[in-house]
């Protein structure tokens, strides 16, 4: 099963923000969980991009429209083999620590990536050989082999810059001190409680940098979350349930602001690593019969309150690379069954499920056990 979200960061509700004149601006943002480490070598969490995206620049970014744009480059080639790929930069950045941004700390960066032991970025940039200095400037990624979604890695962790200069001085340290070329720099981080990020004078693009401050407050329950925006102790925060979405429609003092998102949610079935070798990884026609025994329909709406779209691909069925050739396939218990009996099985069969935190998972688990099939007498 594969639910897609229509909302970029969920569904992110904010007050509106009145920056009129030369008084002090703080935004205070909700987070759903504390992130992880501040370190673009290190990081994994999902929230901890969100935080990133205020303070630490990538080669490129994503705009509202999923278009691949320059950010702290300007521009790439690709040669015809596709084994070398030149990236432009942007020039006159600086770190927050006022280090020059050049083709030096971007190799810096990249190396950093690689050959760090704990680096969480060394098997997104598994295809890249070297990376090679050209000029002050531009630098080169010279690839083992072709490899075509470099650039869209780039557009996150894979691609962030990091000062040179800091990451030497505090080493494995770097994520509690961290200084790179964004539109903030770090303050303070106090764990589960605050992350404060100031405005950087000298960054690229600051005059379309409006607010002072910025200040992520993790709260893990969604109600606590939506009651502090509601009072005014926030004033945006992000996966806002689908259940809620209709009472900040219905509240003016509150904006909705939604969007597609790139990813999914839905059972991955790690086949390759069941050491009881339960009938779910060794029968094909077992994975079948789960797939025709969940509801997806009836999860969008009772968990979802029918606000995402339903899907059985890692695309959204929006998407032109959507495969409609497999469209999803409706609820069909006495065929699961059918494929239970020819595979040899016997219901129930226990599953174990890894459940990410927050309601929306757990109940979506729920339901999908109350779904799968049962013995015949039942």
């Amino acid at each position: 099963m594969k639910i897609l979200r229509l909302a970029v960061l969920a569904a992110a509700a904010l007050l509106s923000l009145e920056t009129g004149g030369h008084a002090q601006t703080t935004l205070r943002i909700g987070l759903a969980e504390d992130p992880d480490i501040l370190d673009p070598t290190l990081a994994r969490t999902y929230v901890g991009r969100i935080v990133f995206a205020s303070f630490c620049d990538k080669l490129f970014d994503i705009d509202d429209k999923l278009n691949i744009v320059p950010q702290l480059a300007l521009s790439h080639e690709t040669s015809a083999d596709g084994k070398e790929v030149t990236i432009k930069l942007r020039p006159g950045v600086k770190f927050h620590d006022g280090e020059p941004f050049d083709a030096e700390a971007a190799k810096f960066s990249f190396d950093r990536h690689l050959t760090m032991p704990t680096s969480f970025r060394k098997p997104e940039l598994a295809q890249l050989d070297r990376v090679d200095v050209v000029d002050p400037l531009t630098i080169k990624l010279v690839l083992k082999t072709p490899f075509s979604p470099l650039i869209a890695q780039l557009t996150d962790r894979a691609g962030m810059m990091v000062s040179p200069k800091a990451a030497k001085a505090e080493g494995d340290k770097f994520g509690l001190k961290p200084v790179s070329a964004g539109p903030y720099k770090f303050v303070e981080r106090v764990q589960q409680d605050r992350i404060v990020f100031e405005r950087f004078a000298d960054y690229w693009d600051k005059d379309k940098v409006k607010i002072d401050r910025i200040v992520y407050l993790p709260l893990v329950d969604a109600t606590v979350r939506l009651a502090n925006l509601k009072s005014g102790g926030l004033d945006l925060i992000e996966r806002l349930l689908a259940t809620d979405i209709k009472a900040v429609q219905s509240d003016s003092k509150l904006k909705l602001s939604s969007a597609i998102e790139l990813g999914y949610q839905g059972i991955t079935l790690n086949v390759g690593k069941d050491k009881t070798k339960g009938p779910l990884s060794q029968s094909a026609k077992v994975r079948q019969a789960l797939d025709l025994s969940i509801d997806r329909d009836a999860i969008n709406q009772v968990v979802f309150n029918g606000e995402f779209k339903t899907g059985n691909q890692w695309l959204n069925p929006d998407h032109p690379y959507y495969q409609k050739a497999f469209p999803v396939r409706g609820r069909d218990i006495d065929k699961a069954k059918a494929l239970l009996k020819e595979a040899g099985v016997t219901t129930p069969v226990t599953v174990d499920f890894m459940v990410p935190k927050g309601a929306e998972p757990k109940r979506s688990r729920r339901w999908c056990s109350r779904w799968l099939p049962r013995p015949a007498s039942t």
